[in-house]
């Protein structure tokens, strides 16, 4: 398979899922490596941007996907007509930072690190996909535990989790909270 059919099959894959493929998945129905997938990514990637298209090729840690341009959300947006999703508060922006960071965590873990009950707030994250269960702690009454999902990668524009920016050195008082970096920069938490 040359460079060509490579990109268009593998194109024609993340249009027809919608939803992020692994490159391992994809390498091994093109009969090709993981290396050469990422590889073909990146050209496809760079060539919609360059040629201004309308969609966009991201990568989620092993996984691609295809996705609308970020700068067209406001005419796709009024096209689907579609309300546009509410800002993640910043309750919720502790929350997600929290799980980002410690994952994976358990409910008891971010209350105790934000000094309140994360129930609700916990509730709401999964149900907008940006947090999910990932198993339970081997501790009495077998809490939860969260972790981070793609769909928390793709709203943040991260790659991985190797993305995030690096936590702060903790200073001052034994007793003092940590300070969790903003991962709101730029209005990007609307899920």
């Amino acid at each position: 398979m040359d460079e060509h059919e490579l990109e268009s099959a593998i194109e024609g894959i993340l249009f027809a899922s919608g939803e992020p493929v692994s490159a391992k998945r994809i390498a091994a129905v093109l009969v090709t490596g993981e290396r050469e997938v990422f590889e073909a990514a990146e050209r496809i990637r760079l060539r919609l941007i360059n040629e201004g298209r309308g969609i966009r090729l991201v990568r989620l840690e092993d996984s691609l996907q295809l996705c609308s341009a970020p700068e067209l959300s406001d005419v796709i947006r009024l096209a689907l007509e579609t309300r546009k999703p509410p800002k993640l508060t910043q309750t919720a922006l502790e929350v997600l930072a929290i799980t980002a960071y410690f994952q994976p965590v358990t409910r008891a873990y971010i209350d105790d690190m934000r000094g309140a009950d994360s129930s609700y707030t916990v509730g709401v994250l999964t149900e907008r996909g940006l947090i999910e269960p990932c198993g339970t702690l081997d501790a009495p009454g077998r809490p939860t535990l969260f972790r981070t999902t793609s769909s928390f990668l793709r709203v943040f524009g991260l790659q991985s989790l190797d993305d995030l920016p690096e936590l702060p050195q903790k200073e001052g008082a034994e007793g003092e909270q940590l300070k969790i970096p903003d991962l709101d920069p730029n209005g990007a938490a609307e899920g």
